[in-house]
């Protein structure tokens, strides 16, 4: 049996397939096989991929499932110990896969492990260095513009990001696949979250890297879309994983933090959007499965809530800067 299964959630990606197949197939490790799977693409990536590719696994859904319905296909249909998730806009360095594998067998309580990824049109700044998460409910990606050469050691973090990040598949059994609800975004930080509060433990590794395109997919950084969807994603984030006594000491940052992201919205011409994401995320909010309160795991959610503080004061002031 193989060490990895690679799984590449792919909507009308063809443009984008190639590189993303070659660099696969280019590693120095071997230990993996690579399945694709589709979401009801119209753009002719299955064909492409039964002529070019004919070692990849290929799962055809029969609609757009999203990010969190495709990757959840991909994971159950998997036997390896562990399975990378990687966007179809990527391109991995020739020992990505060995790197990610290696890092993982040196902990056994590691559930995922998140790459340095590199901007693709910008190859001497960091794209993502792992995920962060902090008690105002913004995510934040670690790293984010800083010179390729930074963020050089490994490092626990809050959440790896999915787009290109290995897991532990024997977890999800345990803790919950990716939530699909959410559809995309802030799915990766939902179920690092979870991870947290069994014990499990998220690592960045940045020796594994990779060239990303970013919103290649959704094909750019802001639209109506996204803008809603990850208002409603942030809305079950902190509803499913939050107790009832967590979400009332959070409430007035989580308050200041849903206000700032609101003016900023409003001058980007999004407001609307955002508003209705956050009361869409409000009325359904009871479709999540609420993560079950165990005092056992309260050291756990301890150690979340100093880290939610932390972040706040580590890159709050780099997001404002950004973002607002």
């Amino acid at each position: 049996m193989k060490k990895a299964t690679v799984i590449i959630p792919n909507y009308n990606g063809i443009k984008f397939l190639e590189p993303c197949m070659a660099a696969l197939a280019a590693q120095t490790c071997r230990d993996f096989s690579v399945l694709v799977v589709d979401n009801a693409s119209e753009d002719g990536s299955v064909e492409w991929l039964k002529k070019n590719c004919p070692e990849a696994g290929i799962i055809q859904m029969e609609t757009n499932t999203g990010f969190s319905g495709a990757v959840n296909a991909g994971i159950r249909a998997s036997e390896t110990p562990y399975v990378i998730l990687l966007n179809n806009d990527t391109e991995v360095f020739p020992d990505y896969v060995g790197e990610l594998i290696r890092f993982a067998d040196r902990f056994p309580k590691v559930f995922s492990v998140s790459s340095k990824m590199i901007q693709l049109h910008h190859r001497d700044r960091i794209d993502d260095a792992g995920d962060s998460y902090n008690i105002l409910g913004w995510a934040f990606q670690r790293g984010i513009d800083h010179p390729v050469s930074a963020y050089g050691k490994p490092a626990r973090i809050f959440s790896a990001c999915a787009g290109a990040a290995l897991y532990r598949r024997e977890v999800f059994e345990k803790i919950g696949y990716f939530d699909e609800n959410h559809f995309a975004y802030l799915e990766d930080i939902d179920v690092g979250y979870r991870a947290q509060i069994y014990g499990y433990q998220n690592w960045y590794c940045p020796t594994a890297k990779v060239y990303h395109v970013g919103s290649g997919t959704s094909g750019s950084k802001y639209n109506s879309f996204k803008v809603r969807l990850a208002a409603r994603n942030s809305v079950y984030l902190n509803y499913k994983n939050m107790p009832a006594g967590q979400l009332v000491l959070n409430a007035l940052p989580l308050a200041l933090g849903y206000f700032l992201k609101s003016r900023f919205f409003k001058k980007n011409g999004f407001s609307e959007d955002y508003k209705n994401g956050l009361r869409e995320g409000w009325k359904t909010r009871k479709n999540c499965r609420k993560v079950p309160f165990a005092s056992g795991n309260l050291g756990h959610y301890c150690y979340i809530e100093w880290q939610l503080v932390k972040n706040m004061f580590t890159y709050t002031g780099q997001y404002l800067k950004r973002k607002l």
